[in-house]
Parts: structure tokens; C-alpha cells; sequence
């Protein structure tokens, strides 16, 4: 079973316990086989030619936060997240959604469950040629039976907050891969959905349009405040817009917490393996920096008056700035209280990772 980060006191709109998914027809028997004598993924398909998708996943999601699920290829993120609408049905587990028992929905239920409380976004766009990207946008709300024209007034009102008001009568085609990815996305939205389900949505785009995606999505974020799940290979753009990290290897979840949390704390080889390549310059904060007030002053003189003083959310790289124009301890505040002390050294053992500076 994976260990989840502490509850929050937000609401949790979505929790998962224990879901397991086994792909072929001694499912069961080989789902037990792994948990009552701990095989492995490769010993699961030779012994049971079954293959282990999802292995005792546990996690919650809160409202309005932005939950990255990341892994490499076969490490299970994508098998996970199409249990959230079960567009694949669970071996075993539970998923609730706002207090809705998926597992339990009747087939009627689950598609009016699907349409109106989660949105989808894949990695290929999946306009429909034939209709104009306003048509594409309000397909969701047709579903619905909403009457035309409130359907596309809608639908235009979406398209203005991703900047592609003057687009909608354009067909797909004759849009650039990133823009027909913001229509994706509008589709997406225009049910005004509970829950946002986004399946490594930029990854097919170059550099340049996905970062700038990264940073619409992130714009629109703020806006909507949608809960959301986003699924990614990449653990720059996990960093860049997930307020929590869930990391998969082989189905199961590894770690789960925020950026600063797993580059400073990895659960394991594997994670420290990930995130090795990370830049920390603008992930690590001052709190994790500082040596504690107290521990400070037990080795020192007190402090002097004119220090330079920091929020304990500071980034690095302020630190280091800091550091290089000053030679004097830097002073940490959580709000108006003292609460730590950050010398060189103590950003040099945090910038040289793994090296010897006692």
C-alpha cells in the first residue's frame, strides 16, 4: 500500500484505496500471488501471463489542487487515472469522487456521472474534423441536451478565457498543435467539471508551445480553481505546475509530496535516480535551508541587528544571490518571528548534493 502525505484540512474530492488493476484472465489469482508472496512484476506475467497495472495504490487528491502523477513508460500513471471515470474497471480497491462511490455507479448513472462531474484531456487533441472548434467546445453540453443557443454561448464564453474567442469557427485543421490543445482543454471545461483528468496533454507539443501551455494552464488554474489530475513523464513540468507529486515505478506509488519534499527527502534509489538531474534553484525553500534558531544561537554569538532578513518561503536562488553579496548570516522569519539562520555553508551542503562540507 502506497503512503499519501498527511491530510490536509482541505476538502478531498478524490480518494482511492487500495486499487488494484491486473490485466488477463487469472487476474485475481495472480493479484494475490503478488501480495501474498511479494512477486514481482516480471514474475507476475511469467508465472500467471498477467501483467500488474496498478499494485495497492492508495492516495487522495484535494479540492482545487493541482496532483501530478509521474513516471516513466509502464510505470502505471495512465493504467491509474482512467480508474478515476472508470474507463477501466479496477481489479480490486475504492474510488470515491466528492463522495460518490464510482465503483458503485449503474452504467446510466456512470455516464451522466462522466459527463457532468469530470473532464478529460488526452495527449491527442480528439477534435472531430467535421464540426468548427465552437461545435467542438460545446459537444459536451449538447450531450447534456442544452439548447443550441446556450450550448454555443457558452461555448464562446470558454474560448475567450483561452484566448481563442476569434478562433471558433475555424476547423481543427487549420489550427496550430498547441492552440488545438487549448481546444481540448475548452472542451474540457465548457461541462464545468468537478474534477479535471489531464493524460500527459502537452507532451506531443515542441518546447517552446508546451512551456507556454504549462504557463496558460497554470493562468487558467487560478481562474477556474479546478481539482485536477495530471499525468506526466516529464518531472520538470511536474514541478513546474503540481502542488503535489506522486511518483509510480512498476505500479505502485513510490512517493508522494511536494516538489521540495521529494528532491530533498527521495523515499528510495529509484526516486533519488529521478530527481537527480533537477535543478533545486527553484524548487528548495529557506525553511529547509536554515538550521534552526535556537541550534543557531547554542554555537554562536548572538546575532547581529543589521542581518539580511528572508521569508522562510524564499527560493534558493534568492539565497545564493544573497549570500554572494554579502558575507554575513542570512535571517529567516515566518512572518514576524524568528525562526532560523542560513550561513554559506549551509547552502553549499544544499546546492552540492551528496557532498562532504562537515
Amino acid at each position: 500500500m502506497s503512503v499519501d502525505s498527511p491530510e490536509t484540512t482541505e476538502d478531498i474530492v478524490i480518494k482511492i484505496s487500495n486499487v488494484w488493476k491486473v490485466f488477463g484472465t487469472k487476474a485475481i489469482e495472480a493479484m494475490r500471488a503478488v501480495q501474498e508472496e511479494g512477486l514481482t512484476k516480471a514474475e507476475t506475467l511469467a508465472k500467471y501471463n498477467a501483467v500488474v497495472g496498478v499494485a495497492d495504490v492508495s492516495l487522495s487528491v484535494n479540492r482545487g489542487e493541482i496532483f501530478c502523477v509521474m513516471g516513466l513508460s509502464g510505470s502505471g500513471k495512465s493504467t491509474l487515472v482512467r480508474h478515476f471515470n472508470r474507463l477501466l474497471e479496477p481489479t480490486a480497491g475504492k474510488i470515491e469522487i466528492d463522495g460518490t462511490d464510482v465503483l458503485a455507479l449503474k452504467p446510466a448513472e456512470l455516464q451522466q456521472f462522466r459527463n457532468r462531474r469530470i473532464g478529460m484531456v488526452f495527449q491527442n487533441f480528439a477534435l472531430l474534423p467535421h464540426r468548427s472548434v465552437l461545435d467542438n467546445v460545446a459537444m459536451p453540453l449538447e450531450i447534456r441536451q442544452m439548447s443550441k443557443n446556450d450550448r454555443m454561448r457558452h461555448a464562446a464564453a470558454i474560448l475567450d478565457i483561452v484566448e481563442l474567442g476569434a478562433w471558433g469557427s475555424k476547423f481543427a485543421h487549420e489550427l496550430s498543435g498547441g492552440m488545438q490543445q487549448r481546444v481540448g482543454l475548452a472542451r474540457a471545461l465548457a461541462a464545468n467539471p468537478d474534477v479535471l483528468l489531464m493524460d500527459e496533454p502537452f507532451s506531443a507539443l515542441d518546447p517552446l508551445i508546451r512551456r507556454q501551455l504549462q504557463d496558460e494552464f497554470l493562468r487558467l488554474s487560478k481562474i477556474m480553481k479546478k481539482t485536477t489530475v495530471f499525468i506526466t513523464h516529464d518531472l520538470d513540468e511536474a514541478v513546474r505546475i503540481g502542488n503535489r507529486i506522486a511518483i509510480m515505478h512498476d505500479g505502485r506509488v513510490v512517493q508522494i509530496g511536494t516538489a521540495e519534499d521529494i528532491v530533498m527527502n527521495p523515499a528510495d534509489d529509484y526516486v533519488a535516480d529521478f530527481v537527480a538531474g533537477i535543478s533545486r534553484l527553484k524548487i528548495v525553500r529557506a525553511h529547509v535551508v536554515m538550521q534552526p534558531l535556537d541550534q543557531y544561537l547554542a554555537n554562536n554569538a548572538p546575532l547581529p541587528v543589521d542581518m539580511q532578513r528572508v521569508s522562510e518561503d524564499e527560493m534558493l536562488s534568492k539565497l545564493i544571490k544573497m549570500a554572494i553579496n554579502s558575507d554575513s548570516a542570512i535571517l529567516v522569519q515566518s512572518g514576524n518571528t524568528d525562526v532560523g539562520v542560513i550561513t554559506r555553508k549551509d547552502i553549499l551542503r544544499t546546492v552540492i548534493e551528496g557532498a562532504d562540507v562537515s
